[in-house]
């Protein structure tokens, strides 16, 4: 059984909008770029500041770039499916060639593996 190129390509759409729009709330929400902001402050608000709170801000943030990377790559791996798609590659496994099941394609549209590769290459 060969995959509904119409159906995956708006499956992976849909994911990449998704993903997108969460990438956007991250930059814009957790303010990850507060620190160049910061840096270009004056030194007395630095002292206003205790050293917990911007150990603790410092962190959010990099957990904030954490997720943001994250997102990236599953974005960058959307984009790779859809010219897989494109190229009529898309839902075989990238190792032995043979179909990627559907219930695996629905959960993660992107997958380049079966499952069988997948543990293998996670290992």
């Amino acid at each position: 059984m060969r995959v509904d190129a119409e159906a995956a390509r708006q499956h992976l759409k849909a994911e990449h909008d998704r993903l997108d729009h969460l990438r956007a709330s991250i930059e814009n929400g957790d303010h990850i770029h507060d620190e160049a902001e910061e840096d270009s402050s004056s030194e007395l608000s630095h002292l206003d500041q205790h050293p917990a709170d911007a150990a603790s801000d410092a962190f959010e943030r990099e957990k904030a770039f954490s997720i943001l990377d994250q997102v990236q790559a599953e974005l960058d791996d959307v984009e790779r499916a859809l010219k897989r798609l494109d190229e009529g590659s898309y839902g075989n496994c990238q190792a032995c060639g043979c179909e990627i099941g559907d219930d695996r394609l629905a959960a993660v549209p992107a997958a380049r593996f079966c499952m069988e590769h997948q543990t293998a290459a996670e290992t």
